[in-house]
């Protein structure tokens, strides 16, 4: 037997070791995340012992729909995702289909939500729940965006409040991320809306009208309301906000949040730059580095990116993608698989391989 061959059969010992006591410790019921006593990451509750965000971004603009068209399908690619090693999964459930109106939702879909919550507590995989997502251009809600400022955020904390009363007594609840990659300030002639990739964007404005508040000041007041929507129902579980990488615009936003979760795809050769990016989000309280991915570097970058990062972060999140990596695997061995095939099974290829350094199977 080789060296590396030796290694590989020692790293798949350790890894089905682990994943044989976490299964064994989700039979017994699932634990709630809290932030550790040195608040330098996370623990589980009641059991005490460390718990490492090591996950995806599943489903990005489907979730819901996902669900109530092919429950069967989520329920395997959780398994899926557990058998690969995943601890957290970040979903995103659009607002226009939990919302029919300003203060009154869809049934179907908190249902559909509840069934999420039931497979995540099943598989074992945690939940970072990310709020207000109107990503789909189409299903855009005309009543919501013709709305002032005030009674806009009027109806996203409404959202927060049936979401958290939703989910408050689920121990999948990693935590709550308020909105995704948000910027505090736009005028009155422009969208609220921004980020448009195709038939989606994913960033919104706070504010249209600014009328001489700063972006902190916006920042500060939003937060704090949404804050206080979730903890009306649930005082239990984490908030986070989902922060494109500019940390001189979140700080403020930081002060009310549990955990800090920055945005961060490192660029071909600037590794080192990204890592000083990162530092950058360090305010006294643990990371959670809510987007990661292969985009804009190969495999190489993107894992040399991730190691070092473990002296400053205490989570990772990329991209599942939407096909399994069995078929993956498949087109590659076959000569069919595209480029953008390539590059989602290099993602899966090296969250395997160094999944066991990240969440400490295997010293650093």
């Amino acid at each position: 037997m080789t060296l590396l061959a030796h290694r590989l059969l020692i790293v798949g010992l350790l890894m089905f070791a682990r994943v044989f006591c976490i299964g064994a410790a989700w039979a017994a019921g699932m634990d709630t995340v809290k932030i550790a006593p040195d608040q330098k990451g996370f623990v589980l509750h009641t059991s005490g012992e460390r718990y490492i965000p090591w996950g995806h971004n599943y489903a990005s603009v489907d979730i819901l729909e996902r669900l109530a068209n092919d429950p069967a399908r989520v329920t395997r690619e959780f398994a899926e995702m557990k058998a690969a090693g995943t601890t957290v999964a970040r979903v995103h459930p659009e607002m226009p289909r939990i919302l029919v109106g300003p203060n009154k939702t869809d049934p179907q879909a908190l249902t559909q939500l509840r069934r999420l919550l039931t497979i995540a507590e099943d598989s074992g995989i945690h939940l970072k729940i990310t709020g207000l997502a109107c990503y789909q251009i189409k299903d855009r809600m005309a009543w919501y965006d013709s709305m002032d400022e005030q009674d806009r955020w009027q109806t996203q904390t409404y959202f927060w409040e049936t979401i958290a009363r939703t989910c408050a007594e689920s121990p999948a609840v990693f935590a709550y991320d308020l909105i995704n990659e948000p910027a505090a300030v736009g005028n009155p002639e422009g969208s609220w809306y921004m980020g448009k990739m195709g038939d989606v964007e994913f960033c919104q404005r706070l504010s249209l009208s600014p009328n001489n508040r700063s972006g902190d000041d916006i920042f500060r007041e939003w937060t704090s309301r949404m804050v206080a929507a979730i903890r009306k129902h649930d005082p239990t579980h984490l908030i986070t906000m989902g922060m494109l990488p500019f940390p001189g615009a979140y700080q403020v936003a930081a002060e009310r949040l549990d955990f800090v979760s920055p945005h961060l795809y490192p660029k071909t050769g600037k590794v080192d730059d990204e890592i000083k990016l990162l530092k950058r989000f360090d305010w006294g309280k643990p990371i959670v580095i809510g987007e990661t991915f292969p985009l804009s570097c190969g495999a190489d970058d993107e894992r040399d990116f991730l190691l070092k990062s473990r002296d400053f972060a205490q989570g990772w999140m990329g991209h599942w993608p939407d096909e399994s990596p069995a078929e993956l695997a498949k087109l590659k061995t076959t000569g069919k698989a595209t480029i953008q095939n390539t590059i989602w099974l290099s993602w899966v290829d090296l969250f395997q391989e160094i999944g066991p350094h990240m969440t400490g199977v295997i010293s650093p």
